[in-house]
C-alpha cells in the first residue's frame, strides 16, 4: 500500500530538543538508549519521534510548537517565574527550528505559495529519506508574549497559529483544569491576531474561555489536537456543542493520541497500554462523533502530539513510532471510511483550511 501524506497539527519539536535533550536528527534508538539512565521524567527512553521516523512515516509537514508557560508563586504547573523568561525559552526554541533549517532538516511553511510547492514535493517524491520536513511555527499558550506588540515580532518570525492557553490560568485566558474568560487582555490578542491573520487554535481553553474567545473573534479557527467529552469525559475535550460551533467556524480538529485522552478511566502511573488494551483504533469513536455531527470527513485531522511530554508508556500499544500513524489508513478503511475520507483526515482538510485562510 503506497503510503499517503499526513499533515500532524501538534508537535512539540523543539521541546524536546532543549528541555528532553533530544538530537531528533539522531535514529528513534539511538535517542531511546542515550536515556536509558535517566528518570526525570516518565518517558525517557520511551520516545515516539526523530525526524527520520517522521519522514519514514510520510510526515511531511506538521504545526511545530514553541511553548513556555508562566506560572505563579502560588502555582502547582511548572513553567517559567516571569513572562519575560517564557519568551526568552520561546526564542531558543526558535533557534533551534532555524538551526535545523540551515541543515537541511526542515522547512519553514509561511504561506500558502510555500505551502503549495512544499506538498507538491513530497506527494512527488520517489523517495521521502532525505526531504525536509516542512513546519508551521505555532505557539502553545500565550503567556510568553510579554506585551501585544510581541505578536508582530513573532508574526515576522513564521508564527501562524496561537492558543491563548495551556493548563491553568494564563496571561491571556484560562485553560485546561481551570475556568475563566479571557479579560480585556485576552481580548486584545485576539484583535491583534486577527489583523495578522493568525489562526486561533481553540485547544485547551476553558469552557468560559472558549465561548468568549469564539465571541470576541472573527478570523479563523480550528483545534490542533482535542477529543471529544462524550466518549472521554474531562473539560480537557471538547462537547457535541462545542465541536458543533467549530464546525460552523469551519474548523479542523486535530486527533490526538494520549492515551487518557482517547480512553475514560486511565490513571496515570497505573494503567498501561497494555492493561487497558488502548489501541489506535481507539481514535476512531472520536473521529466518528465529529463526523457525524458534520455530517462529513471534512472537518478531522490529525494532531498527534506525540512527545508531547509522553511516549510509549502513554499511548495506543500499536504505534511504535510515529511511522505508525499510516496504520491508521487500513484501519479507517475497515471501519468503512473511503480513501477519499482517510485523505482528507490525513492531510487534505489542514491543507484546504490553510489554502483558504492565507492569501
Amino acid at each position: 500500500m503506497t503510503k499517503k501524506l499526513i499533515f500532524d497539527a501538534h508537535l512539540d519539536l523543539s521541546m524536546n530538543a532543549l528541555e528532553w535533550n533530544r538530537d531528533l536528527t539522531q535514529d528513534i534508538q539511538n535517542i531511546r538508549q542515550r536515556e536509558q539512565h535517566l528518570t526525570d521524567k516518565p518517558d525517557r527512553g520511551k520516545g515516539l519521534i526523530s525526524l527520520a521516523e517522521m519522514r519514514k512515516g510520510k510526515i511531511g509537514v506538521c504545526v511545530a510548537t514553541q511553548i513556555a508557560r508562566y506560572v505563579t508563586p502560588e502555582s502547582s504547573l511548572s513553567g517559567w517565574n516571569s513572562q519575560a523568561q517564557a519568551w526568552a525559552q520561546t526564542q531558543g526554541q526558535l533557534a533551534w527550528y532555524e538551526t535545523m533549517e540551515e541543515q537541511g532538516e526542515m522547512i519553514q511553511i509561511r504561506d500558502r505559495e510555500t505551502l503549495k510547492k512544499h506538498i507538491n514535493l513530497w506527494e512527488n517524491a520517489k523517495s521521502t529519506e532525505k526531504l525536509p520536513i516542512g513546519y508551521i511555527l505555532s505557539l502553545e499558550g500565550a503567556d510568553s508574549l510579554v506585551k501585544i506588540s510581541y505578536l508582530e515580532k513573532a508574526y515576522l518570525k513564521g508564527l501562524r497559529a496561537v492558543g491563548l492557553a495551556h493548563y491553568g490560568k494564563g496571561v491571556y485566558a484560562y485553560g485546561t483544569d481551570s475556568d475563566g474568560g479571557i479579560g480585556q487582555k485576552g481580548k486584545d490578542l485576539l484583535k491583534e491576531m486577527e489583523r495578522l491573520n493568525i489562526i486561533l487554535d481553540a485547544t485547551h481553553l476553558s469552557d468560559i474561555s472558549f465561548r468568549e474567545a469564539m465571541d470576541n473573534f472573527q478570523g479563523a479557527v480550528w483545534a490542533s489536537h482535542h477529543l471529544c467529552r462524550s466518549i472521554t469525559p474531562h473539560n480537557r475535550q471538547f462537547s457535541d456543542e462545542q465541536i458543533k460551533e467549530l464546525i460552523q467556524r469551519q474548523a479542523v480538529i486535530g486527533m490526538a493520541f494520549d492515551a487518557w485522552m482517547m480512553i475514560p478511566n486511565w490513571v496515570r502511573g497505573r494503567s498501561t497500554p497494555e492493561n487497558t488494551g488502548l489501541k489506535l483504533e481507539h481514535i476512531v469513536p472520536h473521529i466518528d462523533t465529529i463526523c457525524q455531527i458534520a455530517g462529513n470527513s471534512l472537518h478531522v485531522g490529525i494532531g498527534s502530539d506525540l512527545d508531547g511530554a509522553f511516549g510509549k508508556e502513554q499511548c495506543p500499544q500499536d504505534l511504535e513510532t510515529i511511522a505508525d500513524l499510516q496504520k491508521l489508513e487500513l484501519i479507517l478503511k475497515n471501519k468503512g471510511y473511503t480513501d477519499q475520507d482517510v485523505e482528507n483526515i490525513f492531510y487534505k482538510n489542514f491543507l484546504r483550511f490553510l489554502e483558504r485562510v492565507w492569501i
